[in-house]
């Protein structure tokens, strides 16, 4: 099997014709860090957003390693039924079970000597888990119903959406196996931090459904402002849906022709939008806006967002959003375990951002978590990559505050979200000890 080649307009292409545009610094260092670890015998965790290409990074992996020309498996954890999933992964002699007429090998034994890519990882059952644990250490397994142990040779691949760290420490995800399966990690960037990828990413998906078709200087930088909170499926989906509604005549995408909360710049609910916080509230409200759009059809709005039904079922439970296609706030009253802890509560005071390099700008904060803070006003965020010092004096108290924060997102209008790195106890139990009294004074409690 050929290797990945890398063109010199900057898009690596897959043996197959899968291709990823790596233009921008964020793209090239991922695909750099890949080179270097695609010869490691050792586990990958490959961790970012929904729709961020992850699976493509896991085939450049395996392509690359030394068992590229060996098989290439991948299962998604969260698109086969519970009940299933052992049976797929360590197989099943006959009679091991009802309707099991055959023995059926594994996942893992039609890997053996190549790569087994686990997308969704964090929705394996937990029982599940330590039997997976094992194979990783090499100890030798049974299939379901079997009595003769199956030695296999298999690097695996996970790949997650999911915080499997917080999971882990949650007792949600087994410790053990995040640290066995995260001997190597890779973060996909999102799309917002690789704008120069944009608009060649946009010109693939014409040429392939509308080819001859452009994109107008207008309109590219309209795309480049945006925050594509839903990141490269987001944008493919948007060129297709464009590119299918335009003029038959019309060889040129216009500003016009893009939806209108691109041209804001905003990703909009009906008669809302996302405010600055954290990426937890941006995929609650995208969920909703899914939900709204497909009429409350859960296997629709799942396909629109690009991940399984069980996925969506578990979060829409996680964010209480039963019936939220007939009313427009959600569910009031109580916060489950996550809500609770990503609880956001207004905040309006002067921050000092201040990059390593020295650079600062003066924001004002919108909303702040027990894990970030929103804020308005930023200015060149582009700027502010990596680790940020975050200063501010808080709400009822004459401390000033000395945070470490990330910058997980911004859009055109200035609005930003910065993600908590590093914060002293002593201002943490601050924070947390105002947003509870917060909470207590907005009416919620605390559910299970």
């Amino acid at each position: 099997m050929a290797s990945p080649t890398l063109q010199q307009s900057g898009i690596l292409v897959l043996p197959g014709g899968a291709k990823a545009v790596i233009r921008s610094e964020p793209a090239k260092a991922l695909m750099r860090l890949v080179e270097r670890v695609a010869g490691s015998p050792a586990a990958v965790l490959i961790q970012g957003e929904t729709g961020t290409g992850k699976e493509f990074v896991a085939r450049a992996v395996h392509l690359l390693s030394n068992r590229g020309q060996k098989p290439w498996i991948d299962i998604n954890c969260a698109a086969l039924p519970e009940h299933l999933v052992e049976s797929e992964l360590f197989g099943h002699e006959k009679g091991a079970f009802s309707g099991a007429d055959s023995a059926k090998a594994g996942l893992f034994e039609l890997a053996n000597g190549g790569t087994l890519f686990l997308d969704e990882i964090g929705e394996l059952d937990l029982r599940v888990q330590g039997k997976l644990l094992r194979v990783l250490d090499h100890v030798p397994y049974y299939r379901l119903g079997g009595t003769k142990k199956i030695p296999v040779d298999v690097r695996v691949i996970a790949a997650t959406n999911r915080d499997l760290r917080a999971a882990a420490e949650n007792g949600k995800f087994r410790s053990d196996l995040f640290f066995r399966l995260s001997q190597i990690q890779l973060l996909v960037p999102p799309l917002r931090e690789r704008m120069e990828d944009i608009e060649e990413i946009s010109q693939q998906v014409l040429e392939s459904c509308r080819p001859g078709t452009q994109i107008s200087l207008e309109a590219s930088q309209i795309l480049r402002s945006y925050s594509w909170p839903g990141n490269i499926r987001e944008l493919k989906n948007l060129i297709v849906s464009v590119a299918a509604l335009l003029e038959p005549s019309s060889k040129t995408i216009h500003p016009q022709d893009l939806p209108k909360n691109l041209q804001t710049g905003i990703a909009e609910l009906p008669g809302e939008e996302i405010s600055g916080g954290d990426l937890d509230s941006m995929e609650r409200v995208m969920i909703e806006r899914a939900l709204k759009e497909n009429g409350g059809h859960q296997a629709a709005a799942a396909d629109a967002l690009g991940i399984s039904r069980r996925t969506l079922s578990r979060k829409i439970k996680a964010y209480q959003l039963e019936g939220a296609s007939m009313r427009p706030g959600g569910s009031l009253g109580f916060l489950n375990l996550e809500q609770y802890r990503y609880f956001r509560a207004a905040i309006d005071q002067p921050v000092l951002i201040r990059s390593s390099s020295g650079e600062e700008v003066r924001v004002e904060s919108v909303n702040i978590s027990s894990s970030g803070i929103g804020v308005r006003k930023m200015k060149e965020p582009q700027d502010f990559g990596g680790i940020v010092d975050v200063e501010l004096n808080f709400i009822d108290s004459e401390q000033k505050m000395k945070l470490k924060g990330k910058l997980t997102w911004a859009d055109a209008q200035g609005n930003a979200g910065i993600r908590f790195v590093g914060v002293p106890r002593k201002s943490q139990q601050l924070i947390d000890e105002w947003i509870e009294k917060k909470r207590s004074e907005e009416g919620w409690t605390r559910g299970v």
